[in-house]
């Protein structure tokens, strides 16, 4: 099990000499292997080593034991460990998501945080390969493109997984071998989750027609994620003709419309991916597929919104990713001065309309005359316009 842990972190260059990892730490079994694994590794590796527990508050006092437990454990081998705690379920409504969801979400913020705070290079997690199978399966289950069945990778940016390779049946050899105790999640036999389910029910009846069956899941999954990869740089390559208008992005419609379908909908998350903020975790296929189908559309100002306030927008021969603005307060007309002419703005215009500016002012693309004097068009500003420079349906009118 080491030499597999040592060959997986040495090729996807996990742990880095010099530098420190920050080890998430539920308290469970293949956690516990984790940090005990990181921490008799350090030395000879030449890293640091943190523990790191995030409390979501969802198990009463079970939750508050496992931290207790994991805080403890750290503190009498003398490895620095940091706790934090959220309410998940009061966030969970506050975010509109469900509870399973909002915990990983904000656990790994925690754990960037933290990591960012400590100086910490890695963040390692206990996914193991049975947890890669089950992954598998639910992916499987509910439909899933390559990305999807390719299961957890083994590495993502700054976050590794030494045990993605190594079977649960391994990681409980070892805990019983070292005599590391680990503390036990009740909700882990629920049946109403679906992974539990997966994991007691599914696992067990195909592991009977396979007993290889986390092996042989493990070589299928490398197989995809290496055709994943390479369909991934293709995409990558379309999206260098993206450029920042401000913070939104713009590409040409042309250059995700002409792209294959396997190749397509990759761009699209990657331009996601670009914008930052974890915009393209939550966006399901269907959601790529409808940006896709707008670059490929014939409607010059169709819209499609996105998971998390994103939304994209064609803009003429453009594809614009921008951020909604907030909701604009209840519009009421106000008279404006324009040089000797007095102004107003037309109901239901946006907000660029509310404020007309002299001739010479910044933010349009040049003069217009209406009717026969110069005039400033305005642009559009409001929710889902922003920087698309499209004229503004509410424009000033001369009035007098």
């Amino acid at each position: 099990m080491i030499e597999a842990v040592r060959a997986l972190t040495a090729e996807y260059d996990m742990l880095p000499r010099g530098g420190a990892v920050l080890c998430a730490v539920s308290g469970g079994a293949d956690s516990m292997c984790l940090l005990h694994l990181l921490s008799s590794l350090a030395k000879e590796g030449g890293f640091r080593v943190s523990a790191a527990h995030y409390n979501h508050s969802l198990r009463g006092a079970e939750s508050d034991r496992d931290a207790a437990f994991v805080a403890e454990w750290c503190a009498l081998r003398g490895i620095p460990c940091i706790v934090g705690a959220g309410d998940v379920g009061r966030e969970a409504e506050l975010r509109g998501l469900g509870v399973e969801e909002t915990a990983r979400q904000m656990r790994y913020e925690f754990l960037r945080t933290v990591a960012d705070t400590t100086g910490c290079d890695r963040i390692a997690t206990a996914h193991s390969a049975d947890d890669n199978l089950e992954t598998l399966l639910l992916h499987l289950v509910r439909g899933a493109g390559l990305h999807g069945l390719a299961g957890i990778p083994p590495r993502r940016g700054d976050i590794v997984r030494p045990l993605l390779t190594t079977a649960r049946a391994d990681i409980m050899a070892y805990l019983e071998e070292h005599h590391v105790p680990h503390v036990e999640d009740s909700t882990n036999t629920d049946e109403a989750y679906a992974r539990n389910r997966i994991r007691r029910q599914v696992v067990p009846v195909l592991r009977q027609l396979n007993p290889r069956l986390t092996e042989s899941a493990a070589e299928t999954m490398g197989y995809l994620r290496a055709d994943d990869d390479f369909l991934n740089a293709q995409a990558a390559a379309a999206c260098r003709n993206a450029r920042w208008a401000e913070d939104d992005l713009v590409i040409e419609a042309r250059y995700i419309a002409q792209l294959p379908a396997a190749i397509a909908p990759r761009a699209v998350r990657r331009l996601l991916e670009m914008m930052g903020d974890g915009g393209a975790v939550n966006c399901s296929a269907a959601h790529l597929k409808a940006v896709v189908g707008l670059a490929r559309g014939d409607d010059p100002s169709a819209v499609v919104h996105l998971p998390g306030g994103r939304l994209a927008q064609r803009v003429y021969k453009e594809l614009l990713l921008t951020t909604q603005s907030p909701p604009l307060p209840p519009f009421l007309p106000t008279p404006l001065a324009l040089g000797r002419r007095r102004w107003r703005a037309r109901p239901g215009g946006c907000a660029a309309a509310r404020c007309a500016a002299p001739t010479g002012a910044t933010g349009s693309p040049g003069p217009s005359t209406w009717p026969g004097r110069p005039w400033r068009r305005r642009w559009c500003s409001g929710p889902g316009r922003r920087g698309t420079r499209s004229p503004c349906p509410g424009g000033g009118e001369p009035r007098a």
